[in-house]
């Protein structure tokens, strides 16, 4: 009987143990900036705010870790205002934000080129931006004064995915293989962070 209750409490330890030690479940934002009649960035038909919508979503359709929790700003095509999405980002408190958005200049050209992340001033939304800096060829981390930025009370970063007006950006962005390559390359930096 002694061997039987000491056997017992040795498994129950083990199962305590393993609850108490276990990862917590992490969760992130992601934010598909505009929306609704707001197209964002828009040439030739293609538009930001489909594009960024398109990733937020497959990032959410990929993840497969039961530890990590994506939760999107939007999963349609609505409009939440800055302050909506900002708001939604601080009720659910989430580890971090990515706010995804695609650049753009007033001239057609191939020269204007890459990602831009744009963070806070704190060590999470910098030391994510050096991760996305770690994957992604043609990065530069910059800092601005970005409302989503200003108004998280969580650490969140801004990624510019790239220009608009570069067709071959623009056709990159658009196309299902990009989207897709993306979506897994954010994926798997969230999922290591």
């Amino acid at each position: 009987m002694k061997n039987l209750l000491r056997i017992i409490s040795i498994v129950a330890l083990g199962v305590l143990l393993s609850f108490s030690f276990s990862k917590a479940k992490r969760v992130v934002v992601i934010d598909a900036g505009h929306g609704g009649t707001d197209l964002g960035a828009n040439r030739n038909g293609v538009s930001e705010k489909e594009i960024v919508l398109n990733i937020a979503k497959k990032i959410k359709a990929l993840n497969r870790n039961q530890n990590l929790e994506i939760i999107l700003t939007r999963d349609d095509d609505s409009y939440p205002t800055l302050k909506d999405r900002t708001g939604k980002i601080n009720d659910v408190k989430p580890d971090f934000a990515i706010s995804l958005h695609i650049n753009n200049s007033p001239r057609e050209t191939t020269e204007s080129k890459g990602m831009e992340v744009f963070v806070q001033d704190n060590e999470v939304s910098k030391k994510l931006a050096s991760k996305f800096y770690e994957k992604f060829q043609d990065l530069k981390i910059k800092t601005e004064n970005l409302y989503i930025l200003r108004e998280s009370k969580t650490p969140a970063i801004l990624l510019e995915l790239g220009f608009m007006n570069n067709p071959n950006e623009r056709n990159y962005l658009a196309s299902e293989k990009g989207q897709s390559e993306i979506a897994e390359k954010i994926l798997r930096i969230i999922s290591e962070n």
